[in-house]
């Protein structure tokens, strides 16, 4: 199935919701020919054995220990904020 004819462009097209005037189906048909062509030459490819990798170097991720921590910083968080009241943001109503 690499060969796309006009009808299946124009409604592959119309499913991404891209404008593709008549005259420009036959270049699409065959942009997306070349993408199936070259999914099914992927699909021969051997990967038997092989772990999925999120990177080409092997590397861990840093981490840092997890621990729960008072905090102990209110007034340090609450300086920044352009309107605090009893210990909170205070934020304008948004409903009525």
């Amino acid at each position: 199935m690499s060969d796309i004819d006009l009808e299946t462009a124009r409604k592959v097209a119309h499913l991404a919701r891209i404008a593709v005037p008549d005259d420009h189906l036959p270049r699409l048909a065959q942009e997306l020919g070349h993408m199936l062509r070259f999914m099914e030459q992927l699909n021969e490819v051997d990967i038997e054995g092989v772990e999925p990798m999120v990177s080409v170097t092997p590397m861990r991720l840093k981490r840092r220990a997890d621990g729960v921590t008072d905090g102990d910083m209110q007034d340090k968080v609450l300086a920044n904020a352009p309107d605090a009241r009893e210990g909170f943001y205070a934020v304008p109503k948004v409903v009525e």
